[in-house]
């Protein structure tokens, strides 16, 4: 039964991936001021599937010195990953059971980065190459500080799993105590998603579509998917860790769908960063503060537990 639910999890999620290019298309044109390529059927609503078929049904293009089945496999491997994320979908029969959510999702990010760097590799090319190095050294550098910012948060919930915070948000959504984190926590997500104005990977302006540039037809569609999955789904962990989890509310959905579009709100806003700015905004600002609130809601939990433990005791 899970694998059939698993299965309507993931054919949702490629169909939203969808949408949410459409979605992006139109947001982008209003914030513009110009007409995007979004006529097709009413309002525009055919034109994912339009776009889907034309880049399934392109001639697929291989580099003569491309590393061939590196080159070929790395697509793959990047939708497969982001298929595999999916699994920590909060669900009311918690259908997989993932105790340890925080530590999968932890090792699935962390794999991520190897798919562009592969793809960047094996393509054999300077501008690819390039790219694929520039997205290593930014995913790697936002992850430390990621990780501490999620951590300050499961110390209050006490567990590894997603669904914990569900029952610790009835009350009062953790975006109220914790603003600071949560201005870090989105602007990490634009980080790791590669998307503006940290989009170094795909750096048009200065390395031609970045690590991807050797790709076309399928392997391209893979390439694309997976980055507007990684979007949806850093929009789910969003509102679950900050903005009340009631994942069995319709109003759930109402506020991932914000999220993303505020993904897409700043991309039509803010220009690119500088690569050194970048490196500099994590390191120097993003971690101490990481670091200062980790020790902080540490100690606070510790004074609490202390607390109990002297009355119970006396």
């Amino acid at each position: 039964m899970f694998i059939f639910v698993y299965l309507i999890l993931i054919i949702m999620v490629l169909l939203s991936s969808g949408f949410v290019v459409l979605l992006e298309r139109k947001v982008l044109g209003y914030i513009q001021l110009r007409k995007g390529p979004n006529s097709v059927g009413v309002l525009g609503l055919f034109q994912p599937f339009a776009d889907g078929l034309k880049l399934f049904f392109k001639e697929q293009c291989f580099p003569l010195m491309a590393n061939f089945l590196i080159y070929v496999v790395s697509p793959m491997f990047m939708l497969i990953l982001s298929f595999i994320l999916w699994c920590l979908y909060p669900q009311v029969s918690n259908t997989f059971g993932f105790m340890l959510g925080l530590l999968f999702f932890f090792c699935c990010t962390g794999l991520g980065v190897y798919g562009v760097m592969l793809s960047g590799w094996s393509s054999n090319s300077k501008y690819a190459l390039l790219g694929g190095l520039r997205a290593v050294a930014q995913t790697i550098s936002y992850e430390v500080s990621m990780a501490l910012l999620v951590l300050c948060l499961f110390l209050f919930v006490g567990s590894f799993n997603f669904c914990a915070f569900y029952f610790y948000q009835v009350g009062i959504w953790f975006i109220f105590f914790s603003y600071p984190i949560w201005l870090c926590w989105l602007a990490s997500c634009l980080a790791e998603t590669n998307r503006a104005p940290f989009d170094f990977a795909e750096g048009e302006s200065e390395l031609v579509s970045g690590f991807n540039i050797e790709y076309s037809g399928v392997s391209f569609a893979f390439i694309f998917l997976s980055e507007y999955m990684n979007i949806i789904f850093m929009s789910l962990l969003t509102v679950i860790i900050f903005l009340g989890s009631d994942f069995v509310s319709f109003l759930f959905y109402l506020k991932m769908v914000f999220v993303i579009f505020w993904f897409i709100w700043v991309r039509g806003t803010l220009p690119r960063f500088r690569y050194d700015k970048l490196m500099y905004l994590t390191w120097k600002t993003f971690l101490p503060l990481s670091l200062n609130f980790f020790s902080f809601y540490s100690m606070f939990l510790l004074l609490l537990l202390y607390n109990i433990f002297i009355k119970l005791s006396g």
